[in-house]
């Protein structure tokens, strides 16, 4: 079965950085044909997408976080990073792992990052 195992996340000050790793093992494909994304949701509200990277290597990012954070997958590892620099509070949330193929759609278990002082 599809594992999504996130990590990397913590408890870090404003102006800090974090970097979140996404590790797919089990996937019916090779993880170079999926599209992979990070969402978060922050206590109280949706889940948002933060940034996504097509099969091609393509990537978008959320308004909020353009110029701060920076996705990347190495597909040789089967890994997906967040590069998250100058973390503001309001990015305190749950971060999830998603892959997407076809029908498949797949999500990690989520990482906590907290940004406080």
């Amino acid at each position: 079965q599809v594992q999504l195992v996130e990590s990397g996340g913590g408890l870090v000050q404003p102006g800090g950085s974090l970097r979140l790793s996404c590790v797919a093992s089990g996937t019916v494909f090779a993880f170079s044909a999926y599209a992979m994304a990070w969402f978060r949701q922050a206590p109280g509200k949706q889940r948002e997408l933060v940034a996504s990277m097509a099969r091609d290597g393509t990537p978008n990012y959320a308004d909020s976080v353009k110029g701060r954070f920076t996705i990347s997958r190495d597909n040789a590892k089967n890994t997906l990073y967040l590069q998250m620099n100058s973390l503001k509070p309001e990015d305190t949330a749950v971060y999830y792992c998603n892959a997407v193929a076809l029908r498949f759609n797949h999500w990690g278990q989520g990482t906590q990052v907290t940004v406080s002082s």
